[in-house]
């Protein structure tokens, strides 16, 4: 690789235009997650020096007045004037769209950055701008007022350093919504680009108070910590987290993998720094060649009885694995452009598992033996589970073996245009199929706690006739037959109670809705009513309130009046009438849309709040409490 990064290695491909005007074509959107996009395109340009090999630490700093600060100690941006635009190569990356190093392979043989837009983009879509650069000896400097340069590139002294300060101010003309960022999802993000980064030092800072709040995160074992860090709150199978490595024709394929005794399997694959959330051939080859190794491994050893094979959900059971892919030339597809394309990578990955794995195999016999009798068990549950779903199949949500009769299904036929309401308790599912508006919203009542489906397997779940109803009403099938394209409704909507009782429902509901039926909250069917906390009267007049602040609010508004309060402690306690007026009317209602920002925290939580092991749990609840609201007492 060449270490040279001058001013002839920026491309530029055309100019910086129509950013401000459709910034949501280059950042997502304009509300919080296009915001944090800001930071990610300046941070990502300091990875890339890191995985250059030209950086070990990056610190990303929120500054009061949410000004971003991000600091490397990377080459620095080239100063030099670029052959083309006649101006300094930095002033071209900043100002032109599609100009950057990324598109000269001698400049990065692998970049997170794939597209060249991200440092003229955040620059046009920043009240100001401005970069230090240490390069070269020297200290340059310049400012630019949403996206124009305020003067020529200053020179400001001499240095022994290199690298570069990026300071940026987000334009509230276009971050209309927010212009705050949320530390936790800085944090959490810095964290993981530290642990795909093995040995990068980052430090994530928060000084907008004077209680300033700093991370460093440095992993020298890179994925396999990890591993190691989302089995946290797992009872692992086996001590030691198989990891293997290697490169073949510039293309770096990274595997960490360890099993615990869950049931659900988490498999996380990453291209450059990207989460390839719909997958791709890295992640292809890796599990056709884990079943495939388990199963040889298996019959050498004569482990399996007469017949006996292992399927790729057997042999993922209990599994957390990350999968990291460095790829020069990296081509993405599918409907949000993670899922990685190469198909020469499906090979390379496959080369690396198989001798990975079947090493790792033949020298822990013991470990070896745990995993696949883990996966037999899970083989033999697939079948029993196998016999246990003829249960909840049907022709209409009324059939089988009469589970879904509690549903009170509504006439109109068309999904976009139905919701079914999951109603906690008998009382209120009768209250609610009186108040409904039948046309289009069906009814299921649930009789107390869901199964916590975080500590069964799915043999035993479909034994649980509270979640054959809902599987039936859904009608998408579950497991192997699960197809999102066959939901009856585009709105699922959790009705539960305003308790800790109706909190912990919801939850239940929740994880088994992510475990088993992740793609209805992926295409933003799951939905949470927002039932009222109070009625407030005066005389005939009704007002509801759905927190204590409204609440305040509503007497403040009426102080010159007494009123008559009521605490709903549960949904049964309002009448058919009061419901939909407070809950289910389109009209006025408040409905909760359940997101999947990042799934892997979500499973690592989950895993948490919901598994078996109880010292995590505990520390969280110490850690929360505060912020805890509507605790019955």
């Amino acid at each position: 690789m060449s270490n040279e990064y001058t001013a002839s290695s920026i491309q530029i491909l055309e100019g910086l235009e129509a950013v401000r005007k459709r910034p949501s074509m280059y950042i997502g959107s304009t509300g919080p997650r296009g915001l944090h996009h800001l930071v990610w395109e300046i941070v990502d340009n300091s990875i890339d020096e890191a995985m250059g090999g030209f950086c070990d630490h990056v610190i990303l700093e929120v500054e009061p007045g949410n000004v971003i600060k991000v600091i490397d100690n990377g080459r620095g941006i080239p100063t030099g004037i670029h052959p083309k635009s006649g101006r300094p190569a930095v002033e071209t990356i900043l100002t032109t769209l599609h100009a950057g190093g990324k598109f000269d392979n001698d400049s990065y043989k692998v970049s997170g950055g794939l597209h060249g837009v991200g440092a003229s983009v955040v620059n046009g879509l920043s009240e100001w701008l401005e970069v230090v650069i240490h390069e070269n000896g020297k200290i340059h400097r310049q400012v630019y007022e949403r996206g124009v340069p305020k003067f020529d590139l200053e020179t400001l002294g001499d240095t022994d350093k290199t690298g570069t300060i990026t300071r940026l101010k987000p334009d509230t003309q276009i971050f209309t919504e927010t212009d705050v960022f949320d530390y936790e999802t800085l944090r959490a993000r810095v964290q993981q680009l530290a642990f795909l980064n093995k040995g990068l030092s980052i430090t994530v800072r928060d000084a907008r108070t004077e209680d300033v709040v700093e991370f460093n995160y440095k992993y020298d074992g890179g994925i396999s910590e990890y591993v190691t860090f989302l089995n946290a709150n797992r009872e692992t199978l086996h001590s030691e987290v198989i990891s293997f490595e290697e490169k073949i024709d510039d293309i770096v394929v990274e595997i960490a993998m360890q099993y615990h005794n869950g049931y659900s399997a988490n498999l996380y694959s990453f291209t450059n720094n990207i989460h390839t959330h719909e997958g791709g051939t890295h992640e292809e080859g890796f599990r056709s060649t884990l079943t495939r190794v388990l199963n040889t491994y298996a019959k050498s050893n004569n482990i399996f009885k007469k017949d006996e094979a292992l399927t790729g959900d057997d042999s993922r059971e209990g599994l957390t694995a990350i999968i990291s892919c460095k790829h020069p030339d990296p081509q993405f597809e599918g409907q949000t452009k993670t899922k990685l394309g190469n198909s020469e990578v499906r090979k390379i990955s496959s080369q690396v598992t198989a001798k990975g794995l079947e090493r790792f195999l033949m020298e822990n016999p013991e470990s070896a033996k745990i995993i696949i009798e883990k996966a037999l068990l899970a083989s033999r549950a697939r079948l029993a589970a196998k016999k246990a779903r003829e249960a909840t199949r049907r022709k209409s949500p009324l059939d089988s073996l009469g589970f879904a009769s509690k549903l009170a299904d509504c006439r109109n036929k068309d999904p976009e245009k139905t919701e079914l309401y999951i109603v906690e308790g008998d009382s209120a599912g009768g209250s609610a199929k009186q108040g409904r508006e039948s046309e289009f919203q069906a009814i299921l009542p649930l009789r107390g706690k869901v199964l916590n489906v975080e500590k069964t397997r799915l043999d035993k779940i479909l034994g649980n006739k509270e979640i054959i109803s809902m599987i039936q009403a859904f009608g998408t099938g579950i497991g192997e037959e699960f197809d999102v394209e066959r939901t009856r409704y585009h709105k699922v909507i959790i009705m539960t109670d305003a308790d800790v009782d109706g909190a912990h429902i919801r939850t239940l509901l929740l994880t088994f809705l992510y475990r088993y039926m992740k793609p209805l909250i992926e295409h933003g069917y799951i939905y949470i009513a927002q039932p009222p906390l109070f009625k407030v009267s005066y005389g005939k007049k009704v007002i509801y309130a759905y927190s204590d602040n409204q609440l305040e609010e509503i007497i403040k508004q009426n102080e010159n009046s007494k009123p008559v309060l009521q605490r709903y402690k549960g949904l049964g306690e309002m009448n058919a009438e009061q419901l939909w007026d407070t809950t289910m009317d389109p009209e006025t209602r408040t409905l909760l849309r359940v997101n999947l920002e990042d799934a892997i925290e979500a499973d690592r939580v989950f895993s948490m709040l919901m598994g078996d092991e109880v010292e995590p749990r505990r520390n969280f609840i110490q850690d929360n409490a505060k912020y805890a609201s509507n605790i019955d007492v």
